[in-house]
């Protein structure tokens, strides 16, 4: 599949290049239907409610398509019409990724949380080397869809249990996905251990907000609101689902990590969206940006 080093993560051996590879400690890594499965079995019925509803509510959103240019089009256009709004924000953001942080090509990059493998496809078009890594193997909306590009490695693994050895990868990003974890200290460790001596962690479209009662109030509506729609709170696991400001020095002093702040221009409906919401007495918004973390010294910049 790739030059990428395996590692097993239940007694540390060296388990060689990627491949189905069986560890003399009993744990095995198999390829089913183009994915290398690193979750181990134990931890599958962990996932199963979670995945279970996941996948009815993207479903039920219209993601997806059976055409194969859908997923090319990514994300820049949405050639299903059903969710073309959001795609307009992750285009925005992936323009200024591209353009102002992503150097030209070359680069060994983790691709966490990475869905129907969208950025991966842009990643290795650029010349780069991409890993596609999630929990979600769906055919339509994981990465059983991103088998349709055929250029770069699936696999199916946990955030806090990467299969890699260590210190292979320029950059981690985690696109649309670390409000998805449960752990953002754990999350993170993980992938700085996966990272080469300067390499970089970009988190892209994960709501941040001021304050934590903010993105609170937040996933108590979402969870009103699919409980209303689907029947289900969608709240199988204790996913984080948010970050907010005070929990980024926190994290840089834990991780000893800087994190700068990278702010793309989602044009002015967008921007006045804290407004309106003060104007009306809503919850503020969240705000969407690129956050960028170097295992480095503790700071926050923006």
């Amino acid at each position: 599949m790739s030059a990428v080093e395996l590692v097993c993560r239940r007694c540390g051996a060296a388990l060689g290049p990627m491949r189905e590879v069986a560890c003399g400690c009993g744990s095995e890594l198999r390829v089913e239907g183009g994915i290398l499965r690193a979750v181990a079995p134990q931890r599958r019925g962990y996932y199963e409610k979670f995945l279970c509803d996941y996948a009815s509510i993207r479903h039920a959103e219209g993601r997806g398509s059976e055409d194969p240019a859908y997923y090319r089009a990514l994300p820049f256009a949405d050639l299903s019409g059903r969710n073309s709004a959001q795609w307009r924000i992750r285009a925005a953001t992936y323009r200024y990724f591209e353009s102002r942080l992503l150097p030209a090509a070359g680069l060994d990059i983790l691709d966490l949380g990475a869905g129907n493998g969208w950025l991966s496809y842009r990643l290795a078009a650029r010349g780069h080397r991409p890993v596609a890594v999630d929990i979600f193997t769906d055919a339509c909306d994981g990465l059983g869809a991103a088998r349709r590009y055929g250029q770069f490695p699936l696999v199916e693994a946990e955030f806090d249990c990467l299969p890699f050895a260590a210190a292979q990868f320029d950059l981690a990003v985690f696109n649309a996905s670390l409000h998805y974890s449960t752990d953002y200290r754990r999350t993170l460790a993980e992938s700085i251990r996966c990272l080469r001596p300067g390499g970089r962690i970009f988190v892209l479209d994960s709501p941040l907000y001021r304050r934590r009662e903010h993105g609170e109030r937040m996933r108590a509506e979402r969870r009103a609101l699919f409980q209303a729609q689907y029947g289900f709170p969608s709240d199988a696991l204790p996913i984080q689902e948010f970050l907010y400001r005070a929990q980024l020095p926190e994290l840089a002093a834990q991780l000893h990590l800087t994190w700068r702040i990278h702010q793309p221009w989602y044009g002015w409906q967008w921007h006045l969206r804290p407004l309106r919401a003060a104007l009306t007495g809503k919850r503020p918004p969240s705000r969407f940006c690129i956050l960028e973390a170097r295992p480095a010294a503790f700071g926050v910049t923006a």
